[in-house]
């Protein structure tokens, strides 16, 4: 089964077991600071969402085995907001304060997952945040290494299926986001944090643009802190995506094939210098051709992890989350990581 993520930014070690949640609203603008340069410590390093489900659950394995590969802490959020209540009579109101009740259920949940870490012998900082969910994580995301959230939640937190939270984190997160497949394995036992070694590669969907090249980075990073192979995929369209009044009138009816060569051959040409800055991590590249969607689905089934970035020119990384890249997140058959273009 895929394993957890890696990062390649580092972060401060934070105190162990800073368990305690923040007992307050944070005070406006609280959170809005930019946190450290990209090339400097991440002091949150493997930043969790957390609202109790399945896949929250999932989710919080997958990043504590992370933060243990790669020695960072790990930060473990929940959100909680206090809708805006009108009561007919001064009887109907209640007791204990919405805000009080609030900041009460979310405290619970982390008490939850502290349950769920026990036996975890690294750094934890559990958190309950003030606001809305997908801008608490995206904005602690300046300070994460790496964000992690499950690809569905209860609805409150991280929403429907690449709802609210799992569709605006990897789009807008300062540090690359990781989308934890539905039938991740947990483990069993006191040894169930531990990271699995398995030979199984990190593949990278690329289309050859200059913001393709971030994703590169972070999944050569990937591979190597695995002690695996880095595969780079490239793919182009078929004859009939083209459009069949442009296949038409094609004079080479090789031409696909031809334009898959001279991609591969490009790419090739473009991988040259890794592998000679990294002459310990194995690299092999391939350009497929058809619907691009479906091949990388196909494709993280066999790898580890499946790297992507937001954008890029062509059907790989296209559009900030995209087709290709909903549609990756939403069927992938393992994590999927997406890697913003400023995270090299």
């Amino acid at each position: 089964m895929p394993d957890d993520d890696v990062t390649a930014q580092p972060a401060r070690t934070s105190p162990a077991d800073t368990s305690a949640p923040t007992d307050a609203a944070p005070a406006p603008g609280a959170s809005d600071a930019p946190g450290t340069s990209l090339d400097g410590d991440r002091p949150l390093g493997v930043l969790i969402g957390y609202d109790g489900s399945e896949q929250a659950v999932q989710a919080l394995h997958y990043a504590a085995r992370a933060a243990l590969r790669q020695d960072l802490p790990l930060t473990v959020v929940t959100a909680y907001t206090v809708p805006t209540m009108a009561y007919a009579e001064a009887a109907l109101t209640p007791v204990v304060p919405a805000e009080v009740a609030r900041l009460n259920a979310a405290r619970e949940l982390l008490d939850e997952a502290r349950e769920h870490l026990r036996d975890y012998s690294g750094a934890v900082d559990l958190r309950a945040e003030w606001g809305d969910a997908a801008g608490v994580l995206v904005k602690l995301s300046a300070q994460a290494a790496v964000a992690v959230v499950g690809a569905r939640g209860r609805g409150g937190f991280l929403g429907r299926l690449l709802g609210s939270v799992s569709a605006a984190l990897p789009a807008h997160a300062h540090c690359p986001t990781v989308v934890v497949h539905r039938d991740y394995e947990l483990g069993e036992g006191a040894h169930r944090f531990e990271p699995i070694e398995e030979d199984a590669p990190v593949t990278v969907g690329t289309d050859g643009s200059a913001r393709a090249e971030a994703a590169l980075d972070v999944a050569a990073q990937a591979a190597l802190s695995r002690g695996t192979s880095l595969r780079v995929l490239m793919v182009i369209p078929s004859l009939e995506d083209w459009g069949g009044s442009y296949a038409a009138w094609l004079p080479d009816p090789d031409v696909v094939e031809t334009h898959r060569s001279r991609a591969a051959t490009g790419l090739e040409r473009g991988l040259e210098q890794r592998r000679t800055e990294r002459p310990e991590l194995t690299i092999t590249s391939e350009v497929l051709v058809g619907d691009p969607v479906r091949l990388l689905i196909a494709e993280s089934t066999d790898a580890q992890l499946t790297v992507v970035g937001t954008r890029g020119h062509g059907r790989v990384t296209s559009t900030l989350l995209g087709s290709v890249s909903r549609g990756l997140l939403q069927h992938a058959e393992g994590p999927v990581m997406v890697v913003p273009s400023h995270a090299t």
